[in-house]
């Protein structure tokens, strides 16, 4: 039996809630995804109320049979340059240390799907970046894994930092990242959740295009944290990826 689902009030409400310093329930039960279909659906819904304003894309390879990681990041919290904005979360700035890659055009569905070599092909270039990040619902909430997908699995935005080598961003698995802020410097030993952190096109640039998500030039897709959620003070932080470069942001809220 299919169950309808009131997509539009989901996708209004989880854009609402996109608010600094809060936490919510779970989505009515109307309006609540149960299945990877709802979900998505939810998602294409908050990009029609966007206008289709969409900067990037994360994703990570299916963690199970039954769930996919893939989230549109839109154009109001995508940033270059100098600085990123976030809203804080207990006081503080949320990040994720990544790699993204940019598309170098539009991409259309078609008969068998894209190829690796097709993907290397489709991106323009590589960069540092820094996924931002915010958890929307209450400690303890009872919201299920097909509500948090429809929710962008936490994700609030994205930022884009300098360009690397192209080949060498496909093939890393691993990147000794430091961050220093206030003169204090913290350390990881970065590695992709997938093994390489291209790993994830492959799949993301399929399943979008056949679910309906549009692909176009210029977006950046984030594919996975090399070092979890680091959480930083709202303060300037240098970033410095072993091998491949380093930047300074401003944080700010």
């Amino acid at each position: 039996m299919t169950i309808t689902i009131d997509t539009n009030l989901a996708a209004q409400t989880l854009l609402a809630r996109r608010q600094p310093e809060q936490k919510f329930d779970t989505l009515p039960a109307d309006a609540r995804p149960y299945d990877i279909e709802s979900a998505v659906a939810v998602q294409l819904q908050m990009i029609e109320q966007k206008q289709g304003e969409v900067a990037g894309w994360k994703c990570l390879l299916p963690p199970a049979e039954d769930k996919v990681v893939i989230a549109p990041i839109f154009a109001d919290s995508f940033y270059t340059g100098s600085q990123a904005k976030l809203m804080p979360e207990n006081a503080k700035a949320r990040i994720e240390p990544e790699i993204a890659f940019v598309l170098a055009e539009d991409l259309s569905a078609k008969e068998g799907g894209y190829s690796e070599s097709e993907i290397y092909a489709a991106i323009a270039s590589c960069h540092m970046a820094l996924e931002l990040m915010q958890a929307r619902y209450q400690d303890g909430s009872q919201a299920e894994f097909f509500e948090r997908l429809a929710d962008c699995l936490t994700n609030q935005g994205l930022f884009l930092g300098p360009e690397i080598d192209k080949q060498t961003a496909f093939n890393t698995a691993t990147i000794d990242i430091a961050v220093t802020q206030n003169q204090q410097t913290e350390q990881y030993q970065g590695k992709h959740p997938n093994k390489l952190a291209s790993a994830p096109l492959l799949w993301f640039i399929n399943f979008a295009l056949e679910n309906g998500y549009q692909l176009k030039k210029g977006q950046a897709i984030i594919t996975g944290s090399f070092a979890g959620v680091l959480e930083l003070n709202f303060a300037s932080a240098d970033v410095s990826y072993a091998g491949l470069g380093q930047y300074t942001v401003d944080l700010i809220s």
